[in-house]
């Protein structure tokens, strides 16, 4: 399954430390980041990520053309919602996709690990036929 991972600022440490924790589980998929989000992975995990670009340069529109394209499986976004960035658009535009085409999105730790563990089980099989 190919995920994405994107993290505003104040939750990159918390993406960090989801990744450290499901490590195991994200090691067995493709995974794929915004550019700074995917070093500070890296660092931490040794897992492997393709890094888009960092976000506010056009790495959540990379992620986005990947959602439309039907080659996502899953995206993890934990967003700041206390802080709006001055690139919120796109923001909202990776939400909307993600609605649009039918992908599973977690934008906060509680849904992610939902998710996550969900995606362990085998849940997500119907993923294979939907392509």
């Amino acid at each position: 399954m190919n995920i994405a991972l994107i993290a505003h600022d104040a939750k990159k440490k918390l993406m960090q430390n989801f990744c450290i924790a499901y490590r195991g589980i994200l090691s067995r998929h493709t995974l794929y980041a915004t550019g700074t989000t995917g070093r500070l992975i890296e660092d931490v995990t040794s897992l492997n990520v393709h890094k888009q670009l960092a976000g506010h340069l056009g790495g959540m529109q990379q992620i986005g053309a990947r959602i439309e394209q039907n080659e996502m499986d899953l995206v993890i976004f934990l967003r700041d919602p206390l802080n709006p960035k001055t690139h919120e658009p796109n923001v909202n535009f990776v939400v909307r996709l993600c609605d649009q085409h039918n992908i599973p999105l977690a934008t906060n730790l509680a849904t992610a690990e939902l998710l996550i563990k969900s995606l362990d089980r085998g849940d997500f099989e119907w993923r294979e036929m939907y392509k």
